[in-house]
C-alpha cells in the first residue's frame, strides 16, 4: 500500500498508471488513498480523485470497489460538504447509464451488420454452428456478450446508490431521483425480476427507517418535503408495476402508499389520490374483485366531482356510468353463504383491510358484510345522486336489471342496450391522470348478470320449462354456459333449479332442492300457530318470577363455568410465557456477560497498545517541542528587534516561549490593528452619514418648491400645445376637404385612363402568352427531333459496337488457332529432334562398343610376360628400352588399327610423346589448361582421359582426316548438349 504526502500525488500517480495501460493498479492506488485514515478531512482534491475513481470503476466494472469508495467518501464529507457526494454520485450514475446505452447501441449495430452481411445467404456458417451448439441466436449472443454485463453493472450501481443514500436526510431528492431512474430502467428493458427486488429494497429501507428512530441523519417523514418525495417514489412504483402488469407487486405498492399515509396521518394531494384510486380499479378488475373495484370507482368519482373544477359534463357522465356499471358487475348473491365461522372471520378481516385501502372506515365489531356489499353500494349511489349523472342507456339497464320483473323479455331488452354501451368510452380529457375509460369491458359481466336475473325471475313464475325455450330466452350464451352459471347460483342459494337432460326440461322450485325454504316455511307456520294460541289462550298476568329466572340461571352458571375454565387456561399460558421470558432474560444476561468480558479484554489490549503508542507519541512530541523551542527563540529575537525599532516593549518574557505563542502574538497584533482600522472607518462613516443627512434635510424643501413650480409650468405648456394641435388639425381638415373637392372632377377621366391602360396591358399579356406558347411548341418539336436523332445515333453505335465485338471475337479465335498450330508444329519439331538425337546416341553407343572390343583385343595381345632385365645393367640404371619399346609397339598397333591415334590405355608422359614425333605422328596433345578449337578440357583422371581418347580415336577413322574428325566431334557435342 503506497502512502502519499498529498492527495494530488495519488491522482498524478493514477494518471501515470492509466497512461501506461495499468488501470487496475491505478484503481487500487486511489482505493488505498480513499480508505486510508490519514485523509479523513474533506478537501477539494478529494472530489477530483473521486471523479477519477468512479470513472475507473465504471470502465473496469468494479461495483464492489465503487461501493466501498462511496461509503468512505460519505463518511468524509457527510458533515462538511454533502453536495460534493451528490455530484460524485450523479457522475457515477451518468457514466454507468452511458456505458449501458453504448453497449446496447453497439449490440444493435452489430446485429444490423450481421443481418446485411450477405444478402443471398440466410445465415453465415459460424452463426449456424453457434446456433446449433448453444441454441441461441445472434442477437441473444451479442446481448449476452456485450449488453448483459453492462446492464448488470448498471443495476448494481442503482442498488449501491440507494444503499448509500437510504438514511441521509440531506440527499432525499437524490435518493428519489435514483429510485425513479431505476424504475424507468426496469420499465424500458422489461426487467420484472429486478423491479420486484427494487420494490423490496425500498420497502426495507422504509421499515428500517421507522424501526431505528434514533439515527442522527434520519429523514423526518413529518416534514412535507420528505413526505412528498417518498409518496412520489411510491406512486411511480405503482405506475411502473401496472405498466409491467405485475399486479401482485402493484397491490403491494398500494399497501405501501396506504401505510405511508397512515404513518404520517396526512392525506396526499387530490391529484395523487386520483392516480391511487385509478390504479386500484385496474388491480381489482384484474383480480376479479368486482365489489372493491366498484367502491374504488365510487371514490374516484367523488374525488373528481369535488376537486376537479375543469370536469366537463361529458366526462362526468362517462365516469358516473363506469361507477354504476362497476356496481352492477358485482355478483348478486353472497359467496359466503354456508361458510364456516373461520371463513367468515377471515372474510371480515379481508373486508376491513380492503375498506381501509379504499378509504372507508368500518367498525370492526359490526358485520362488515353489511357495510361493503352490492346492495349498500347501489343504495349509496342513488342517495348521493350518481344516478342523475349517468347516460340514459346505463340508467335503463340499471332499471331493467334491478327493478323490472320481465322474465320472458328481459334478455331481449338488455341486449340492444349492451350494444350501445359497448360503443361508449374514451379518454377523459379533463382528467389526464385517469386511464382511458372503456365501458365495453363490463359487457360480458352484464350478460352474466342478465342471465342470472332471467333464471331468478323464471324460477319464481314457472315450475317446468323446456331447455330450448330457456336457451331462446337467453341469447347471450349457449345452454352449456348457462348451466355452468346456474351451478354457482344454486350453490350460493340464489336460484332453485334442476336440469333434466333426459326429458329436455328444467325444473324450478323442486322440494328436494328447496329444503332450506321448507324449513323456513315450517318456522313461519309454527310462529303463526303460537300467535293464534296466545290470542285464544292468553297467558296469566302474574307469572312466577322464579320460573322465568331458572332457565336464565342455568345459562349463567354454564357461562360462568366456561369463563373460569378460560381464565385458568389464560393463567397457565401467562405462567408459561413468564417462564419463557425468564429463560430468555437469563440467556440474554449470559450473552451480555460474555460480550462484556470480551469487550473488557479487547479494551485491555487496546489500552496496552494505546499506552505504548502514547509513550512513543510523547517522545516524538518532546523532540518536536525542543525543535519548536529553538525556532521560537529565533522568532522571539526577531520580534524583539522589530519592537525596538518601533519603540515598543516586548510583550512575551521568560524562557518558556513556544513557536505557537509567537504565532498567536503576531495574529493578535494583526487582529488588533484590523480592529483599530475598522473603528476609524466606522467613525469616518458616521461623520459622512451625518453630513449627508444634513445636506438632504436642507435640500428637501428646495426640491419640493422646484417640483411644484415645474408642475405649474408644464401644465400651462401642455394646455398651450394642446390648443395649437387642435387649431392645426382644423386647418389640415379644411385643406384636405378643398383638395378633395378639387380632385372630384377628374375622377371620370381617371377611371377611363385606368380602363384603357388595363385593356392595353391585357392585350400585351395575351400576345406575350401566345408568343410564349409558340416558343414552347418550337422548343418541344426541337427536343423531339433531338431525342429521335439521339435514339438513332445510340442505335447505330450499338450496332457498330456489336460488329466490332464480333470482329474482335473472330480475331481472338484466329489467334488462338494460330497459337495452337504453332504449338503443334513445335511439338512435332521437338519430336523429330528427339528422334535424331536418339539415333545419334545409338550410333555413338555402337562406336563405343566397337572401340571397347578393339581395346580388349589389344589388351589380350599385350598380356604376354615381358622379358626380365639383364643382370649386366649398370647400377642405378632403369629399364627404359623395354618400356619405350612397349610404348612404340602399342603406338604402332594403334596406328595400324585406327590410322590416327594409338588406342593404348596407358598414360604417355609428355616427354615421351615428344620423342615419338615423326612425319606420320599425330599432333601433340594440348596442355591441360591450354586452348583447343572445340573448347573441350581434358579429363582429370586417367580412366576418363583414356575413355575420352578412345572415343576420339574411334571416331576419327570414319572421316579419314584430322580436320574432318574435329568438325564431326564438334557437331556431335552440340547434339549431345541439345539432348541434355
Amino acid at each position: 500500500m503506497a502512502t502519499f504526502a498529498k492527495p494530488e500525488n495519488a491522482l498524478k500517480r493514477a494518471e501515470e498508471l492509466i497512461n501506461v495501460g495499468q488501470r487496475q493498479a491505478a484503481l487500487q492506488a486511489l482505493h488505498d488513498l480513499i480508505t486510508s485514515k490519514r485523509y479523513r478531512a474533506w478537501q477539494k482534491p478529494l472530489e477530483r480523485i473521486m471523479f477519477k475513481y468512479v470513472e475507473l470503476c465504471v470502465e473496469l466494472r468494479r461495483g464492489r470497489f465503487a461501493k466501498d469508495g462511496l461509503i468512505q467518501y460519505r463518511i468524509i464529507c457527510q458533515q462538511v460538504n454533502v453536495s460534493s457526494l451528490e455530484e460524485v454520485i450523479k457522475h457515477f450514475l451518468h457514466l454507468s447509464t452511458e456505458k449501458a446505452e453504448q453497449a446496447r447501441s453497439q449490440a444493435q449495430a452489430l446485429e444490423e451488420a450481421l443481418d446485411v452481411d450477405d444478402l443471398e445467404a440466410d445465415n453465415r456458417p459460424e452463426d449456424l454452428m453457434l446456433s446449433y451448439v448453444s441454441g441461441e441466436k445472434g442477437k441473444e449472443r451479442s446481448d449476452r456478450e456485450l449488453v448483459t454485463p453492462w446492464f448488470k453493472f448498471l443495476w448494481e450501481t442503482y442498488r449501491t446508490v440507494l444503499e448509500i443514500l437510504r438514511n441521509n436526510s440531506k440527499l432525499e431528492a437524490l435518493y428519489a431521483m435514483t429510485a425513479h431512474r431505476a424504475f424507468q430502467f426496469c420499465k424500458q428493458y422489461k426487467r420484472t425480476t429486478e423491479f420486484r427486488r427494487l420494490c423490496e429494497i425500498i420497502r426495507n429501507h422504509l421499515s428500517n427507517l421507522n424501526k431505528y428512530r434514533d439515527q442522527r441523519d434520519r429523514p423526518d417523514l413529518s416534514a412535507p418535503e420528505s413526505l412528498q418525495l417518498y409518496l412520489d417514489t411510491r406512486f411511480e412504483q405503482l405506475k411502473i408495476a401496472t405498466e409491467l402488469e405485475l399486479w401482485q407487486e402493484a397491490f403491494r405498492s398500494v399497501e405501501d402508499i396506504h401505510g405511508l399515509m397512515c404513518l404520517v396521518k396526512k392525506s396526499p394531494k387530490p391529484s395523487m389520490m386520483v392516480v391511487y384510486y385509478a390504479k386500484l380499479t385496474e388491480i381489482f378488475w384484474i383480480s376479479e374483485s368486482h365489489l372493491y373495484h366498484a367502491y374504488s370507482w365510487f371514490r374516484l368519482f367523488t374525488l373528481q366531482k369535488s376537486y376537479n373544477k375543469n370536469l366537463t359534463q361529458k366526462d362526468l357522465q362517462l365516469i358516473a356510468s363506469s361507477v354504476v356499471l362497476a356496481a352492477l358487475a358485482v355478483t348478486p348473491y353472497d359467496h359466503m353463504h354456508g361458510a364456516s365461522h373461520m371463513e367468515l372471520e377471515k372474510e371480515k378481516e379481508r373486508n376491513l383491510r380492503m375498506a381501509s385501502l379504499i378509504g372507508f372506515n368500518l367498525d370492526p365489531k359490526r358485520e362488515s358484510r353489511e357495510e361493503l356489499s352490492r346492495s349498500a353500494l347501489l343504495s349509496e349511489l342513488v342517495s348521493k345522486g350518481v344516478m342523475t349523472c349517468v347516460s340514459q342507456d346505463v340508467k335503463d339497464l340499471y332499471n331493467l336489471l334491478e327493478h323490472e320483473f320481465l322474465p320472458l323479455d328481459l334478455a331481449s331488452r338488455v341486449q340492444p342496450l349492451l350494444t350501445k354501451i359497448a360503443k361508449l368510452g374514451g379518454k377523459v380529457a379533463s382528467a389526464s391522470s385517469l386511464p382511458e375509460v372503456q365501458l365495453s369491458q363490463y359487457v360480458p359481466v352484464m350478460e352474466k348478470l342478465a342471465c342470472l336475473r332471467v333464471l331468478q325471475q323464471v324460477s319464481q313464475v314457472y315450475q317446468t320449462m323446456k331447455i330450448d325455450v330457456l336457451s331462446k330466452m337467453i341469447p347471450f350464451f349457449p345452454f352449456s354456459v348457462v348451466e355452468k352459471l346456474s351451478v354457482d347460483a344454486i350453490k350460493y342459494n340464489f336460484v332453485c333449479m334442476k336440469v333434466d337432460h333426459l326429458k329436455g326440461v328444467v325444473l324450478f322450485g323442486n322440494l328436494d332442492l328447496d329444503s332450506d325454504r321448507v324449513r323456513d316455511h315450517l318456522t313461519v307456520l309454527a310462529e303463526c300457530l303460537n300467535k293464534a294460541r296466545s290470542l285464544i289462550y292468553p297467558p296469566a298476568k302474574k307469572a312466577s318470577k322464579l320460573s322465568d329466572t331458572l332457565p336464565v340461571l342455568a345459562e349463567t352458571v354454564d357461562k360462568e363455568h366456561k369463563r373460569l375454565l378460560a381464565r385458568k387456561s389464560i393463567i397457565e399460558r401467562r405462567k408459561e410465557e413468564q417462564e419463557r421470558q425468564m429463560l430468555e432474560m437469563e440467556r440474554e444476561e449470559e450473552s451480555k456477560r460474555l460480550k462484556l468480558q470480551k469487550i473488557t479484554e479487547e479494551a485491555e489490549q487496546k489500552r496496552l497498545a494505546f499506552e505504548s503508542s502514547r509513550r512513543e507519541e510523547q517522545r516524538i512530541r518532546k523532540e518536536i517541542e525542543e525543535r519548536e523551542l529553538e525556532e521560537a527563540q529565533a522568532l522571539l529575537m526577531q520580534a524583539e528587534r522589530k519592537n525596538k525599532k518601533k519603540g515598543k516593549k516586548p510583550i512575551i518574557e521568560g524562557e518558556k516561549v513556544t513557536k505557537q505563542a509567537i504565532l498567536d502574538l503576531a495574529l493578535s497584533e494583526q487582529v488588533r490593528e484590523r480592529q483599530e482600522m475598522e473603528k476609524k472607518l466606522q467613525k469616518s462613516a458616521k461623520t459622512m452619514d451625518y453630513l449627508e443627512r444634513a445636506k438632504r434635510e436642507e435640500q428637501a424643501p428646495l426640491i419640493d418648491a422646484a417640483y411644484q413650480k415645474r408642475l405649474v409650468e408644464e401644465k400651462v405648456l401642455h394646455e398651450h400645445e394642446q390648443q395649437q394641435e387642435i387649431e392645426l388639425s382644423k386647418q389640415h381638415y379644411a385643406g384636405d376637404l378643398q383638395e378633395k373637392n378639387r380632385l372630384v372632377r377628374m375622377l371620370a377621366a381617371k377611371v377611363e385612363l385606368q380602363k384603357s391602360i388595363e385593356s392595353r396591358r391585357d392585350a400585351e399579356l395575351n400576345q406575350l402568352m401566345n408568343e410564349k406558347q409558340e416558343q414552347v411548341k418550337q422548343i418541344k418539336s426541337a427536343q423531339e427531333k433531338e431525342r429521335a436523332r439521339r435514339r438513332k445515333m445510340i442505335f447505330y453505335l450499338n450496332l457498330e459496337e456489336e460488329r466490332q465485338k464480333k470482329l474482335q471475337e473472330e480475331e481472338d479465335a484466329r489467334k488462338r488457332q494460330e497459337t495452337e498450330r504453332k504449338k503443334k508444329e513445335e511439338a512435332e519439331h521437338r519430336a523429330k529432334m528427339d528422334e535424331i538425337a536418339e539415333k545419334q546416341r545409338q550410333r555413338e553407343r555402337e562406336i563405343e562398343e566397337r572401340a571397347r572390343k578393339e581395346r580388349e583385343a589389344q589388351l589380350g595381345r599385350f598380356a604376354e610376360p615381358l622379358p626380365r632385365p639383364s643382370a649386366d645393367l649398370p647400377p642405378g640404371g632403369r629399364a627404359v628400352e623395354p618400356v619405350a619399346a612397349a610404348a612404340a609397339a602399342s603406338a604402332a598397333a594403334a596406328t595400324a588399327g585406327s590410322g590416327s591415334v594409338p588406342t593404348t590405355a596407358k598414360y604417355v608422359p609428355r616427354h615421351m610423346r615428344d620423342k615419338n614425333k615423326g612425319p606420320g605422328a599425330t599432333p601433340p596433345e594440348p596442355d591441360r589448361w591450354g586452348s583447343r578449337h572445340d573448347d573441350h578440357p581434358p579429363p582429370p583422371s586417367s580412366d576418363r582421359s583414356d575413355r575420352w581418347r578412345d572415343d576420339r580415336s574411334s571416331s576419327r577413322p570414319s572421316f579419314g582426316s584430322s580436320g574432318g574428325s574435329r568438325s564431326t566431334w564438334s557437331s556431335s557435342r552440340v547434339s549431345l548438349r541439345g539432348d541434355r
